[in-house]
């Protein structure tokens, strides 16, 4: 038999030696999508050019920031309703130094025409070439000529006949003379009232407005979201965090690695005591470490999964533990160690072995959650803001306790493997069983990346088959230059792969799906009784929802989420929750952080919260006061707090048809 800890505390050399290559192409990959797709001209399908002018004449400055569109091609407007094309938008870096004091106007304005396509909805294009606009407020004693504003433009191209993923475009604009506009254009633009923009620059505004407004305003400085649970004092929050560690033990997510411990428990029974109880402390310190980890960096569970280069790295690492379980190679140390160092290490793989396992087992629960877990990261993310790290960390660690606690009470009490068979030739079938539940734990992780990595990474995954097997199929009586070559071999595959992979082919993956993204414009609710008429999350849109006094409802979730799709299907979801939604004419928006979007984060930030799943119902006339849900909650409460949210709002409740409207 096999020694499986030992494999399994060597097994991160193999991929460790990638992930700095990975990481190049993790910065590099993002700049590929402006070039239009694989295959095409160098030339970028859009060009942004951009300058500001400075305050003269009693009127203030003006940001221009113009899109130069090659022929044949057209971007959509930045009021593009939802339920079609992707609107353009433009985010800028947070500064000091500046804020917008309007909205950006279009000029020329946009084409719109009925689109039978998108049932019949008005879209609104730009052609070769359109300049977007707003005046700004430069703050005291900031010089012009120095300035420089940055931010970017979201857009998607699109041609005749298809259209591409939408890029992003960079921009960073310098005192400039201005665009020449006609003078009705400017009339209107200084016409239109001065407030502050819904913009990432600046921060809060002061500018005053001419009377205190009915129109209701989402202000995110004044947001105080109104807790489904809320936990207050430093008891409760331990007392969360326990019991949402414990449960974290018997997430579906977690269960394939589980079974690696229970294979150690085996092992154990005919350990003496001391032996079973330090490998137990090892393996506890390993899930102590990944919460200690996250709550130094100020990270919230379920942001690593947002990341693709974690779940690449995540699919390889469980992918050669899989393999090493199946007995398809057996990784043996490099002999430029040197025997001493070796030997060393090799008495002391018992333990890195363990310690190895409890990080894996944490890092796989973590986009499962747990019910308890939520209120307790809240207050953790409250006593940052307090200026309380102390108790931070002790919440943290408490989660770490909490799930490390059945194996430090096996450890200290080694009487109650007594259950457990004698070892024999069944262990070793067991541990194959579970090579193949990595393998599913593998598939479960693709499915989380972005489809145009999937292919890639499978691609890895077998240059890492391969990697194994050069390192693994060498005896231990090898001589030192055998196993060097064998390691140069094999990270020289793994290596030559990634850059294959993660290059051109990625590429080509990103052409072809671009019809598929296209397509996913047409697609419908399959039960249209049940399933709630979701538009995907906008802040522009969800401002003018709250502008109108729209009762709105906001479902954070990520495709990873296995707790966000369990209440999406058995509370969201649902005949009565549906009905109540045509009721009070709710609109509801779905916010997808699958793959960590800015503007989806930075919501979730006004919210207080770092993880998903979490809902927020915002009542119609009073948007800064939500109804907040974080983790689990129940059909009778969502119910619940739809029908105060919608009787709050001024007026007779919205008709169904006008909760659907993105435009109030």
């Amino acid at each position: 038999m096999m020694n499986c800890p030992r494999k399994l505390g060597t097994a991160v050399a193999v991929f460790g030696l990638m992930i700095a290559g990975q990481a190049a192409l993790a910065q590099l990959g993002g700049q590929a999508g402006a070039l239009g797709g694989f295959g095409q001209s160098a030339q970028p399908v859009v060009r942004i050019e951009s300058q500001f002018t400075p305050p003269a004449g009693g009127q203030p400055g003006r940001l221009f920031i113009t899109a130069v569109i090659q022929d044949n091609w057209h971007i959509y407007s930045l009021t593009q309703p939802p339920g079609g094309p992707v609107a353009s938008k433009i985010e800028l870096e947070p500064s000091p130094a500046y804020k917008l004091i309007g909205p950006f106007r279009a000029y020329p304005p946009p084409e719109k025409k009925v689109e039978p396509l998108f049932d019949n909805l008005v879209v609104e294009g730009h052609q070769g070439r359109v300049t977007w606009h707003a005046p700004i407020e430069l703050a005291p004693g900031v010089r012009a000529a120095s300035l420089r504003i940055r931010g970017r433009v979201r857009a998607q191209p699109c041609d005749p006949n298809s259209c591409l993923p939408p890029q992003y475009f960079p921009f960073e604009a310098a005192l400039g003379p201005g665009v020449p506009l006609p003078e009705s254009e400017l009339a209107m633009a200084a016409a239109a009232p001065s407030r502050e923009a819904p913009s990432r620059a600046g921060g809060a505004s002061s500018v005053a407005t001419e009377q205190p407004q009915a129109t209701p305003r989402f202000d995110p400085g004044q947001v105080e979201p109104v807790e489904a649970v809320e936990v207050t004092t430093l008891a409760a929050a331990l007392l969360f965090a326990f019991g949402g560690g414990l449960i974290l033990n018997v997430m579906p997510c977690v269960l394939p690695v589980i079974g690696l411990k229970i294979l150690s428990f085996f092992s154990q029974a005919g350990e003496n005591r001391t032996r079973a109880f330090l490998l137990n402390v090892w393996y506890s310190l390993g899930l102590l470490s990944v919460f200690l980890v996250l709550a130094a960096l100020g990270v919230g569970l379920s942001q690593m999964f947002t990341e693709r280069l974690f779940g690449i790295i995540m699919s390889s690492v469980v992918f050669v533990m899989a393999l090493s379980l199946m007995g398809l190679w057996e990784l043996q140390l490099p002999s430029f160690l040197g025997s001493g160092a070796a030997q060393q290490i090799s008495q002391q793989e018992g333990a890195v072995g363990a310690f190895f396992k409890g990080i894996v087992t944490t890092l796989l629960a973590i986009p499962c959650g747990a019910p308890l877990l939520s209120p307790a990261l809240k207050w953790a993310d409250e006593q940052v803001r307090a200026g309380a790290p102390g108790n931070v960390y002790l919440a943290f660690a408490m989660i770490g306790v909490g799930m490390a606690s059945p194996y430090l009470v096996i450890g200290a009490f080694p009487e109650l493997l007594r259950f457990l068979p004698k070892p024999g030739q069944w262990m070793e079938t067991f541990q194959k069983a579970m090579g193949y539940l990595l393998l599913v734990a593998v598939v479960w992780i693709l499915y989380f990346l972005p489809m145009e990595d999937v292919v890639p990474t499978i691609a890895l995954l077998f240059a890492l088959w391969m990697a194994c097997w050069l390192i693994g199929r060498l005896p231990l009586t090898a001589s030192r230059r055998a196993k060097t070559t064998s390691w140069i071999l094999a990270t020289t595959v793994v290596v030559v792969t990634a850059l294959v992979s993660f290059f051109p082919l990625r590429s080509a993956m990103r052409n072809r799906l671009e019809k598929l993204v296209a397509a996913e414009f047409h697609a419908d609710d399959s039960d249209q009784k049940t399933h709630l008429p979701w538009q995907p999350f906008d802040r522009a849109v969800f401002d003018q929802l709250v502008a109108a006094n729209k009762t709105v409802l906001i479902d954070f979730t990520a495709d990873w989420c296995l707790t966000c799709k369990t209440l999406e299907a058995m509370v969201l979801n649902t005949q009565p929750v549906r009905e109540a939604v045509d009721r009070y004419g709710v609109v509801t928006l779905q916010a997808d952080w699958t793959h960590g979007a800015p503007e989806v984060t930075e919501m979730l930030e006004i919210l207080g919260s770092k993880q998903v799943p979490v809902v927020a119902v915002f009542p119609g006339g009073a948007p800064n006061r939500p109804v907040v849900f974080r983790g689990s909650y129940t059909q009778a409460a969502l119910l619940e707090a739809i029908e105060k949210a919608a009787r709050a709002a001024p007026g007779p409740p919205a008709q169904a048809a006008s909760g659907r409207s993105a435009g109030g």
